[in-house]
């Protein structure tokens, strides 16, 4: 190939149709009045040449580009693509465009945003949290508005949709309580996490008013291997525990394979376990997890709500409560 070929024009559209220029751009102008005749004969002229509108002047007239970026982080878990994929289809129905950020951490969030800001998005959404204030500052700087999964800190552009972390970990501690546990245990995440922080919390205030004072822990960085290496430190140690309660579901699994590899515990026979999110491995045969489902659906759904609302008269923060799934890990003969 020497060159490449030139698009159609609206110019060769009007005159394929015979109108006027000014014909086509109200033809594929939302709302532009236009004759039913006139808009037959432009549509029927830029499907036969291939004619797509160019974008680029609307979005300099309106400031509106119609595009929102989802900004999600490790695709090691499960948990964000499972929220990517429930942003993509939200945002689509609501005739949004979907442009995908990948990051590793919610430490690079302000770096993202201010490139993101050269492409006029109208929007930011993301399961990742906004954990420092300066962040949340900085963010807020370049006016777009952010809707977060799993944050505290907002502002006059940034909102956020929560999971009720604190009540599901006073849930799971009633609930490991009730099915026989005595001895409890909690594998952490990283402890600059807000859901980590308010699960963590709320399952031992769960774990005092049923008058339990001890809890062991260890910290399992949300994957398996975390979850695996907090178990053979957990349980090296003489009256391990016989129930836990995991930061999220990898942690879990990773728990439950530790379990048994390393010690021939059997889950829930000798250990209780429950998880948090609900992945689609917590229902695999081998585990069949106990978990919590944070309802994705519905907090991407009020997320999309908050970026179209006035930001004025729009809640800062929203919160959904989370679904107990049992399974066998808490169900013991």
């Amino acid at each position: 190939m020497t060159g490449r070929c030139r698009p159609p024009s609206s110019i060769e559209v009007a005159r394929v149709a015979g109108v006027s220029q000014s014909a086509v751009s109200r033809t594929f102008t939302p709302g532009a009045s236009v004759s039913a005749e006139t808009r037959a004969k432009v549509k029927a002229a830029a499907d036969a040449l291939g004619y797509r509108p160019n974008l680029i002047p609307r979005i300099m007239l309106t400031d509106r580009s119609g595009i929102v970026a989802v900004v999600v982080g490790g695709f090691y878990n499960p948990f964000h693509a499972m929220t990517l994929e429930a942003f993509a289809r939200a945002l689509r129905a609501a005739g949004k465009q979907v442009m995908l950020v990948q990051v590793e951490s919610d430490r690079a969030l302000d770096e993202v945003v201010g490139e993101l800001s050269a492409y006029r998005v109208d929007a930011v959404v993301s399961a990742l949290s906004i954990h420092a204030q300066d962040v949340a500052d900085a963010l807020s700087a370049f006016r777009i508005p952010i809707v977060t999964l799993n944050s505290a800190i907002t502002t006059e552009w940034i909102r956020t949709v929560s999971s009720d972390n604190e009540g599901a970990g006073e849930a799971a501690a009633a609930l490991l309580y009730e099915r026989g546990g005595r001895r409890f245990g909690y594998i952490a995440g990283p402890q600059d996490s807000i859901a980590q922080t308010r699960r963590e919390a709320g399952f031992r205030r769960g774990l005092a008013r049923l008058g339990v004072g001890q809890c062991a822990s260890s910290c399992g960085n949300y994957d398996h291997g975390g979850g695996y290496a907090a178990i053979r430190e957990m349980f090296a140690g003489d009256a391990p525990p016989d129930a836990l309660f995991c930061v999220n579901d990898l942690t879990a699994l990773g728990a439950i394979d530790a379990l048994r590899i390393e010690f021939g515990l059997q889950c829930p026979t000798d250990v209780l376990v429950v998880g948090y999110d609900n992945i689609a491995a917590a229902a695999w045969p081998a585990y069949q997890l106990t978990t919590f489902d944070q309802n994705v659906e519905e907090m991407v759904a009020r997320a999309i709500d908050m970026i179209d609302a006035d930001l004025a008269g729009t809640a800062s923060c929203d919160i959904v409560q989370p679904m107990l799934v049992e399974r066998s890990t808490t169900q013991r003969a």
